[in-house]
Formats: structure tokens, C-alpha cells, sequence
């Protein structure tokens, strides 16, 4: 069975002036324009498709993979907007269909929006939304505390940074939890802090409790050992320099200091924070 929207392994089975004819294995064919081929095809070739509709809904398929495909989230630039609704670009020779009907807030050309690709029942044709709520679960929410998931930042608004959570849920990270620039379309991992019980989840970038100042430590050592074992922050810093160089609140940057000069891996001086040599931690152990 071909199907429309995704990837599909055919057979290319006889060759017209219009371009190939690719056939699956109950012998449903579809077309393959000669325009969009960069080398002629041999005869029970097997190729790699993407197949959609055409402005006449007639299936076509295309060696060119898009960016995104059936039931899947991206972030995709608008190439222009016409009476008709926004056409964006996903990498395939035609531009992916957003009708204004489909637009959560009226789309703009030249700029990026985060949508959902699905097939239309009414016109069988692949066409893209940017009203994600309709696309996302609510109810059965498999997920809990401190869980690991993937994100894809979707939009900002005053209390923070909506997010899509494993391509499947929605999730909230608020301003006062972020420590470095986003933007949408973003994809990133983060952490689950809650599922509430009104059903909404909140998300951080950074892990929960004391994992997170472990993280944090790590990150700190990388740069102490990169820049000459010398790092420029100290007790009076702002929140901001420390968010800029490290994103992680002064709050972790203390904690993870802490542990550090604790295991003798750092020096704690008013001018920033020195990374102890191995000789000198030696020499300090013989003394003790």
C-alpha cells in the first residue's frame, strides 16, 4: 500500500514521457516526474519516495525528502502568503499548505512558525496547522517527575516558553526557569518538574535537585580547563553574568563551587574561581 506523507520503498516498473512509474507490491502505482530526477532510474530499480498530491490530487513522488512528515511537528519558514492561506517550505518541490482556517495567528512570509503536517480528510491533501492544541494528548499524560523528554519549543508568551513534549504533549518552561536564549523551533532535552492535576506540565532545562548541581560541576570543570584554569565569576556576580556564561541560576553556580572546592578541585579567590593542579592537590594530601 503506498502511503501518502511518508517515505516509501518502490519499484520503478516502466518509464513514460511524463517520467517513471513506481509500483509497491500490490502493484498500486504512482508517478515520477522526470523533472525531479537527477539520474535515470534502471528498470525493478528500488527507490526511496516521498509521496503527496498535487494541486489536482493526483499522487506524485519525489526522491527529495522533506524536513517533516504525516503527524509530525517542525518549525518551517513561510515562503509567501496569498489570498489563499501561507505556503511554507519543506523541502519538496511543492510548498506545504497552510490554510487560514489551520493559522492560530495570521502567518507573515520570510518568517517561521512551528506547525503540525497532517492529511486533510476533506481533500486528501497534506496541508500544515499551527493550532498545535488540537494535535496534542491531554488526558492520558504518561509521564512523570524528573522523567528526561525531548522538546521542541513552539511558542512564547508571558509566563514563559510553550513546548511540545516527545512530539505528544504540551508542556510550560517559565521565565524565571530559563538561563539561556530560546527560540522557537528549538529542540532541545530537558526534565518534567510536574505534571499537575489539572493536566498541565511543567518543564526545566535543567535537572531536578541535586543531579542538577552534579551537572552543573561538570560544566564548570570543562571551562576552568579550557581557559587556563581560570574562571572570571565570584560571589558578587550577577545572575545574569552567570546565566550568559553558564545557564544555570547563581543559586546551582554556588552549590556547584561548593562541591567543588570540597573535593579540592577548585580555589575560591575574591578576583574568580582557580582550578587546582594535580600536584597541588598531591602536596595538600601530604601535609594532611
Amino acid at each position: 500500500m503506498i502511503e501518502i506523507g511518508k517515505v516509501n520503498t518502490l519499484t520503478v516498473s516502466r518509464e513514460t514521457t511524463a517520467g517513471y512509474y513506481l509500483r509497491d507490491e500490490e502493484n498500486n502505482e504512482v508517478l515520477l516526474p522526470a523533472s525531479f530526477l537527477k539520474s535515470q532510474p534502471k528498470n525493478r530499480e528500488k527507490l526511496d519516495v516521498f509521496i503527496y498530491s498535487d494541486s489536482e490530487n493526483r499522487l506524485i513522488a519525489s526522491t527529495r525528502k522533506p524536513i517533516v512528515v504525516l503527524n509530525e511537528f517542525a518549525c518551517l519558514r513561510v515562503n509567501a502568503v496569498t489570498d489563499m492561506g501561507a505556503f511554507m517550505e519543506w523541502g519538496l518541490e511543492k510548498d506545504l499548505f497552510v490554510p487560514f482556517s489551520e493559522q492560530k495567528f495570521p502567518m507573515d512570509a520570510n518568517k517561521y512558525y512551528v506547525v503540525r503536517v497532517f492529511l486533510d480528510e476533506v481533500s486528501n491533501r497534506i496541508v500544515g496547522s499551527s493550532k498545535l492544541d488540537k494535535f496534542l494528548e491531554t488526558e492520558d499524560i504518561k509521564l512523570e517527575g524528573g522523567q528526561e523528554v525531548e522538546i521542541m519549543i513552539a511558542e512564547e508568551s508571558s509566563l514563559g516558553y510553550t513546548c511540545i513534549i516527545n512530539g505528544t504533549y504540551k508542556g510550560l518552561i517559565y521565565h524565571n526557569d530559563v538561563y539561556q536564549d530560546l527560540f522557537v523551533g528549538d529542540e532541545l532535552t530537558a526534565y518534567v518538574k510536574m505534571v499537575r492535576e489539572d493536566k498541565l506540565i511543567d518543564i526545566s532545562l535543567q535537572k531536578g535537585g541535586f543531579k542538577n548541581v552534579l551537572a552543573a560541576t561538570d560544566v564548570i570543570l570543562e571551562y576552568l580547563e579550557n581557559h587556563d584554569g581560570y574562571l572570571d565569576l565570584h560571589d558578587k556576580s550577577s545572575p545574569d553574568e552567570i546565566a550568559s556564561k553558564f545557564s544555570m541560576s547563581k543559586a546551582t553556580f554556588k552549590k556547584s563551587i561548593g562541591v567543588l572546592y570540597r573535593h579540592r578541585k577548585v580555589l575560591i579567590k575574591p578576583d574568580g574561581v582557580y582550578l587546582v593542579k594535580p600536584e597541588e592537590t598531591e602536596s595538600t594530601e601530604d601535609l594532611s
